[in-house]
């Protein structure tokens, strides 16, 4: 509540994962009357997980299980959501935002999640309309109508077209293979997750995709689209490569990355770079009122890079720093004491599979026998590769600390690594006990202590996943997660805590 006893109007232009974690945290202050929050959200769906959307569309998890959040409770708090409404314009010198139906909602402080959208290749004989749909038959997994498109045609029995070999195309296509849609992943270049894998892990982890009934099309330099009339027009038949060869399947589905939605801030005036440019309090360099958290936030300091043309960093593209950014600026308005924003951990890129391991972190390790240019250091660099089994780990240290690592097929040597990787720590000077973890007679490995992260996503540590499991009373892996939130992200996490919490019970893993 301000001086003048009247509540704080927030408006939140984003009803994703980002913006419902923040509408939820708010909620504290809606119920005693010192917010009142209204809702911005252009799809009509429930709010749902995107992070799970392919798990959706391939027929492994049901539409309830995506939802997280239920816009009539919230309303019953008093919280306005305007669904299936889309923001057109910000009016900051009236302090109102503005809807594509000409209504104006007015705001003491606007908050942007308005996310990222797909990014879309130009390819010759695809079409996008003014809505931004598609030619018939290309889509790129961002929503919910998305997800019902590939869901009919793996329902059919229909052939999937992969563009991108990235991790979420990669995991698509997995998934496409276990519901039987015969993928085929196709890519530019000669390996997958070229910025995290070098040759050795991209080619191990080829190996493994085929083996699970993934077709791999590499240096695929993708031009255009056939068509082929159908019912509803013209519709995919066909993605044509550079070199004249042609992929055909009844979907293709794009996995090009994401472009931040910047667009409604850079009408209003607000400065944009890789995102909104906001400060360390996630405001807007331009507006001491606006705001603007996940993917669309681009954090930066401006008393050091106001001048810059490019400034450096920009929105991390994950779930998990979206989220405590919400957490941290709903406490803020709520008139708490807001955490510090410190920097995020190191990056872990991990692949969500269940048959195929792949973890990778930093400077992705080069060729061991390479030469080196006079008067450099030789870099520190291990390698263990069993091609025929599945398995490759490369590790590049200097001065015994990881500079980086490819895991293919060590799940136990992966977490160690990635656990010394995040605290800086020094490597075992005998490189080989790191691969004894995965052997068949080793131990199940408990957390190395009660702070280690087990929920990236929603930084939950062991710690707290054990008192949910012995002060709380949690017995399921479910229970936790609605305890605790673990495992409610992009769900990786799930087997390792079913895995602890088999340990504390005494239970077989």
């Amino acid at each position: 509540m301000r001086g003048d006893e009247t509540p704080l109007r927030v408006v939140l232009v984003g009803f994703g994962p980002v913006g419902v974690r923040f509408a939820e945290e708010l909620l504290p202050a809606v119920d005693a009357g010192r917010v009142a929050l209204t809702i911005v959200g252009d799809e009509p769906d429930d709010p749902y997980n995107r992070v799970l959307l392919a798990e959706y569309a391939t027929g492994h998890a049901d539409r309830d299980g995506l939802r997280i959040a239920d816009p009539r409770t919230l309303a019953g708090r008093g919280v306005r959501v305007l669904a299936g409404r889309a923001a057109a314009r910000i009016l900051r010198e009236a302090r109102e935002v503005e809807l594509d139906d000409g209504m104006r909602v007015a705001y003491d402080r606007l908050v942007l999640a308005t996310g990222a959208d797909a990014t879309v290749p130009r390819l010759d004989g695809l079409e996008r309309a003014a809505d931004g749909s598609l030619t018939h038959g290309v889509c790129a997994l961002r929503t919910m109508a998305d997800a019902d498109r590939v869901r009919d045609v793996v329902a059919s029995g229909g052939r999937v077209v992969v563009l991108g070999a990235g991790v979420l195309g990669i995991e698509l296509a997995l998934l496409l293979a276990r519901a039987g849609a015969d993928p085929q992943l196709a890519h530019f270049g000669p390996g997958p997750m070229p910025r995290s894998l070098d040759r050795g892990a991209a080619s191990v982890l080829v190996g493994a995709l085929e083996r699970a009934g993934v077709s791999i099309v590499p240096h695929t330099r993708a031009e255009a689209i056939l068509t082929r009339e159908s019912a509803d027009g013209r519709a995919f038949r066909a993605l044509v490569s550079s070199d004249g060869r042609t992929i055909e399947g009844d979907l293709l589905v794009l996995s090009c990355g994401v472009r931040p939605r910047t667009a409604l801030a850079s009408d209003a005036g607000l400065r944009t770079a890789r995102g909104i440019l906001v400060d360390a309090e996630l405001r807007s360099w331009s507006d001491p009122n606006v705001f603007a958290i996940g993917d669309v936030a681009h954090v930066a300091d401006p008393s050091h890079h106001a001048h810059d043309r490019d400034v450096p960093g920009g929105p991390s593209g994950l779930v998990g720093p979206g989220w405590r950014q919400a957490e941290r600026l709903a406490r803020a308005f709520a008139g708490g004491e807001p955490a510090p924003l410190h920097d995020e951990p190191p990056g872990i890129v991990s692949l969500k599979a269940d048959d195929i391991d792949v973890v990778a972190a930093g400077t992705v390790p080069g060729d061991p026998f390479a030469p080196v240019p006079r008067g450099e250091p030789a870099p520190e660099i291990a390698v263990w590769a069993d091609p025929r089994h599945g398995t490759y780990v490369s590790i590049a240290t200097t001065d015994g600390v990881l500079d980086g690592f490819a895991a293919v097929g060590m799940p136990r040597a992966a977490a160690e690594l990635s656990l010394l990787y995040q605290r800086r720590a020094e490597l075992p000077s005998d490189r080989s006990l790191l691969l004894r973890l995965d052997a068949a007679d080793a131990l199940v490995p408990r957390p190395a202590g009660r702070d280690e992260t087990v929920c990236v996503c929603n930084a939950v540590t062991a710690g707290r996943v054990e008192d949910a499991v012995r002060e709380d009373g949690c017995e399921s892996v479910e229970e936790i997660a609605a305890c605790t939130r673990a495992g409610t992200g992009c769900g990786g996490c799930r087997a390792r805590i079913a895995e602890m919490l088999a340990e504390w019970q005494g239970q077989p893993a």
